[in-house]
């Protein structure tokens, strides 16, 4: 007998499509347009000082490149005026989510097939800032399949992942038995962790990501390697 299902909610970096990847591509376009721009060193140390900036100021973070010059020796950018370095990377990361921000093949398909069935609740529950994260739901051209009032982005709700609080207030807000709603996410500790403490029924995107390797507190209810598997798991166990 099918399991009842209210609502699927899903995480977007690296469960819908490889921010892993993409962000590679996009800081590598940057740190190469810089040095195209006048900045006097290697692609390698440019690369090393964004992420060092990036893990030491997140990725929200809005001078990057600002930060990598100051980091550089003087003589990096001696007579160059470093606002034009910097607009140099920032329109080569933009152009760069133009040609590579994707979801996944398997990913579109399944939340198309996911929309036609318009009495699930489709979400979103997203750490990062909401501009940002927003932008991702339109560039990636998934947004017409998802529920509009059931997107959640948590700086606009104040609690962030991985608090358990987090998944209580979604589910709260839209009346939804947490038993019967599913999330799909990557990570363990911010996803399927939490998840499972508040009774949701979690179920983790097992691609190759940054936390592929990761092993959580909880066992999720199932792993999917692709969204085809997902799709499997909503058929056979939820009956969709």
């Amino acid at each position: 007998m099918a399991r009842p299902l209210q609502a699927v909610f899903f995480d977007i970096d690296d469960t819908l499509f490889s921010t892993t990847v993409f962000a590679d591509k996009a800081r590598r376009a940057a740190v190469d347009a810089m040095i195209q721009a006048g900045l006097r060193a290697s692609r390698e140390a440019c690369l090393k000082e964004l992420n060092e900036v990036i893990a030491e100021f997140t990725s929200n973070h809005e001078y990057h490149f600002d930060k990598v010059i100051r980091r550089l020796p003087s003589v990096a950018s001696e007579g160059l005026n470093p606002a034009v370095v910097v607009a140099a990377g920032v329109v080569a990361y933009h152009e760069t989510k133009w040609r590579e921000l994707k979801v996944y093949d398997d990913v579109y398909e399944v939340l198309r097939w996911l929309a036609t069935h318009e009495q699930i609740v489709r979400g979103v529950i997203s750490a990062g800032w909401a501009i940002k994260q927003a932008e991702k739901l339109i560039r990636l051209e998934i947004y017409e399949f998802l529920t509009p009032h059931a997107i959640y982005f948590t700086d606009q709700i104040g609690i962030s992942k991985p608090n358990p609080k987090l998944y209580r207030r979604v589910v709260s807000d839209l009346k939804l038995d947490p038993s019967q709603v599913v999330y799909v996410g990557d990570n363990p500790t911010h996803d399927t962790d939490p998840a499972k403490a508040e009774g949701l029924i979690a179920i983790r995107s097992r691609r190759a990501g940054r936390y592929a390797a990761m092993t959580g507190a909880l066992e999720p209810d199932f792993e999917v390697g692709n969204f085809y598997e997902l799709k499997t798991i909503l058929t056979d166990e939820f009956g969709l």
